[in-house]
């Protein structure tokens, strides 16, 4: 079993069983006054969770996912009208008065929000907030002390280190993957026979995700609760789910078991959103799938995928398909339900086609060495020994201790290639990346960008070196001004660099043109446009001055997978004309694999590995690299269950960095295994980088790279 805690043969494979949650025909409608015209977000979805089942619920943003899951614990927005039916353990809870969904809510059914840090009461500790729950719904009552002792036991049953400090912690005072733990704890205290989890993971570093999915799978297990999972990540539900429905455009378009569905989809829309993710065990480009969802109320008297399907068919236009059979699509009526059904006309058609095959080969980049061999001339940045550190002003005359964000970065970039920055949050990632875009004097070491030391640079200098460096943020929109149309956005670089009126008149559609949108969106302003063509729009900027490195900051994580898969084929299709080099910065590995061609991995500011993607991902030689590369959910049940798993222990957490030894040490898998001696050596000797193995360029800073020690590893 993964890290999800998906079994592959859930009790579904057992037999049939009452189901414990049943929604038939859910509807959620917003408007219908005389003012504003009814908008139908969520039309007519059906789903059956059997005891002790996961089923994930997935699609991309708008799709309707989390507006299901609110209503069937009675919480949609005020204005929302919900209808159909949602009855839990037999009983109906639709139309049920507040005051008695109130005692429902958290004893029979729970659930975990997406976002922690607003669920929780953020003036409550967190521990009175886990006891208030048992105390609302237990019965005998039990004492405020007794309660908070069950807090306790709940949070230490979690995964939560330290968990008599955490319960007396305010929110806030806990990191994101332990407050998503406390919220599992929380919903699993009066053990719940259905929990509902919506985006548990959405925000987390994949070890954190790791460490979430793990609490979530021992969380059912000891209740033997049944889980609806919903996300947009394929991957934890292929390590997680018994079964997988896929909404689009507010309703059900494909359902089945896990891996029927994401191995063998039968819909055009769950194929190219199956091909659309990004894997980390192949360099296969993702495929995009062309067009955008329809917006809420937009969906005309068809297939809603019509428009972006090339299969559709006039009878496609004109009447929306229902869930048919894949195997028997010709089942009789008042027979069993199929176990595996699609809403789609032209199922056997898609049947032996791949995403690529259906919506068109993806843009595929040549495999490059992962060397950083290269004349002096090829070197477009070099970034030795980089520190960088901040400091909290004091408290009545109490200095706080610096923080280190940045230890020691060493880097180097050539022309025409692409060099990634991965590790979780707080690694140094983006201070590294805001250090070189600054083109000034570092606080330590030394930045070269085109030869040229920034420390040296005077104002003059730097101004005009700009043009050579600039940056993709990770959110095009709080970097667009939202005043200002398209083609002055996308223009404004080239007025800063004194570009005459008429080259700019002339540069500006070509621009456009180059990055997939038309000339004429120019007029546009960004709130008329997705996130994916904002995106384009913030890459169109950059590329506007001919820079010779373009600094990337998770240019993809905030975009659904279709829409990422459309900014990674554009990234790919550039590097392939005469370009520039790129420094991309992530934390999602897989996208790193298609798109870098040499790695650097970062931990506690410090580089602790680095080479090309092939040989950093395949034989990874750094404890952190490894547990890494493993936490990465894959898109396809049965490769996700086999894998053996490195669940890390959590991060202890922010602090002053210590000056000598491993920052790794206290999570690394491999002390469990070494002499006390060696230990020692981890304790009190900083590793510095060298060779690796036979493959140029790549180098560990881990004074036992070859270890192969057990660690918390788990087997599925």
């Amino acid at each position: 079993m993964g890290a999800g805690g998906g079994t592959g043969a859930g009790p579904a494979a057992q037999g049939p069983a009452a189901p414990v949650l049943e929604v038939r025909g859910l509807t959620v409608v917003f408007g219908g006054g005389r003012r504003r015209p009814p908008v139908p977000v969520v039309r007519g979805v059906d789903l059956a969770l059997r005891p002790g089942e996961v089923l994930g619920l997935v699609g991309e943003s708008g799709a309707g996912k989390s507006l299901t899951a609110l209503s069937l614990l009675g919480l949609a927005p005020p204005d929302a009208r919900v209808g159909g039916s949602v009855r839990l353990l037999g009983e109906e809870l639709l139309g049920r008065p507040e005051r008695e969904l109130a005692r429902v809510r958290g004893r029979r059914i729970a659930m975990v929000f997406q976002d922690p840090l607003h669920a929780f009461t953020p003036v409550l500790r967190v521990g009175d907030q886990i006891a208030e729950a048992l105390r609302i719904h237990e019965r005998p009552r039990p004492r405020r002390e007794t309660a908070l002792r069950r807090a306790v036991e709940l949070l230490d049953f979690v995964g939560v280190p330290q968990p008599s400090r955490a319960a007396r912690a305010l929110p806030h005072q806990l990191s994101g993957g332990m407050l998503q733990r406390a919220m599992i704890a929380m919903a699993v205290a009066n053990r719940p026979a259905v929990l509902v989890a919506d985006e548990p993971t959405s925000a987390l570093d994949v070890t954190v995700q790791a460490q979430v999915l793990e609490a979530l799978a021992a969380a059912r297990r000891e209740t033997g609760a049944a889980l609806l999972l919903v996300t947009h990540d394929l991957g934890v539900v292929a390590g997680a789910a018994d079964r997988v429905a896929v909404l689009y455009a507010g309703r059900v378009v494909e359902t089945g078991p896990a891996e029927a569905v994401l191995c063998r989809p039968r819909m055009p829309y769950t194929l190219g959103l199956v091909g659309s993710v990004p894997r980390l065990d192949a360099r296969v480009p993702p495929t995009p799938v062309p067009g955008t969802a329809p917006a809420p109320g937009g969906v005309g008297p068809g297939c809603p995928f019509a428009p972006r399907c090339p299969l559709a068919e006039p009878a496609c236009h004109a009447a929306e398909p229902p869930l048919t059979g894949v195997d028997s699509p010709s089942r009789a009526a008042g027979s069993a339900p199929a176990a595996h059904t699609a809403a789609c006309r032209r199922i056997p058609e898609v049947r032996h086609r791949s995403a690529a095959e259906l919506f068109g080969p993806p843009t595929r980049t040549p495999e490059r060495g992962g060397t950083a061999d290269g004349t002096a001339a090829d070197l477009v940045l070099s970034v030795s020994g980089l520190g960088r550190s901040y400091r909290a002003p004091g408290f009545r005359h109490r200095r706080v201790p610096a923080v280190r964000a940045v230890e020691w970065v060493d880097l180097e970039v050539r022309r025409g290639e692409t060099l990634a920055l991965v590790g979780e949050s707080g690694a140094g990632k983006s201070t590294t990346l805001r250090e070189i875009a600054a083109l000034a004097a570092p606080q330590a070491g030394r930045v070269e960008v085109l030869g040229r030391d920034t420390a040296l640079l005077s104002r003059r200098a730097a101004r005009e070196l700009r043009t050579a460096v600039q940056l993709v943020p990770q959110d095009p929109m709080s970097s667009l001004d939202p005043r200002m149309p398209l083609g002055d956005i996308v223009a404004e670089p080239l007025h800063a660099a004194r570009v005459p009126a008429a080259v700019v008149a002339a540069r500006v559609p070509r621009l456009l043109s180059q990055v997939g949108l038309r000339p004429a969106d120019a007029d546009g302003y960004p709130h008329q446009y997705s996130g994916g063509q904002r995106q384009r729009v913030a890459i169109a900027r950059a590329l506007a001055v001919g820079p010779a490195l373009l600094l990337l900051d998770e240019p993809v994580s905030a975009l659904d997978v279709s829409v990422q898969a459309g900014i990674l084929d554009l990234l790919l299709r550039l590097k392939r004309e005469p370009g520039p080099a790129y420094l991309l910065v992530s934390h999602d590995l897989a996208v790193v694999r298609q798109l870098a061609d040499r790695v650097s991995v970062m931990y506690a500011g410090r580089t602790v590995e680095t080479g090309g993607v092939a040989e950093v991902f395949g034989r990874p030689r750094h404890p952190y690299t490894r547990a890494l590369l493993s936490a990465v959910p894959l898109p396809d049940p049965v490769a996700e269950r086999s894998r053996r798993r490195i669940v890390l222990p959590a991060d202890p957490g922010p602090s002053p960095r210590a000056a000598a030894g491993c920052g790794f040490r206290a999570r690394c898998p491999v002390q469990a295994v070494l002499s006390a001696a060696e230990r020692r050596r981890c304790a009190e000797e900083t590793p510095r980088g060298r060779a690796a193995g036979p493959a140029a360029g790549h180098s560990v800073s881990c004074h036992f790279p070859h270890g192969e020690g057990p660690g918390p590893v788990r087997r599925p």
